[in-house]
């Protein structure tokens, strides 16, 4: 596991840091999940698996979720 710092512009930009990102191609989409305090980045899926922010919202928002990762 990597950990790294970043910081957030005036614009709501950030930086993901270069060893980081080095799988990742200019354009590629990727999914951020907000879970109270944590904020997560993923990959995007394919294309052809592309999921709505609705049936995401379904997967990650629930009580069962919160609960297997509250001591984390």
């Amino acid at each position: 596991m990597q950990v790294d710092t970043t910081k957030m512009s005036s614009r709501g930009q950030v930086v993901i840091p270069l060893d980081m990102r080095k799988d990742i191609r200019e354009g590629e989409r990727l999914i951020v999940i907000r879970n109270g305090n944590d904020i997560i980045l993923k990959k995007s899926l394919p294309e052809s698996a592309l999921w709505s922010e609705k049936s995401l919202s379904k997967i990650w928002s629930n009580k069962e979720e919160d609960e297997a990762w509250k001591d984390l």
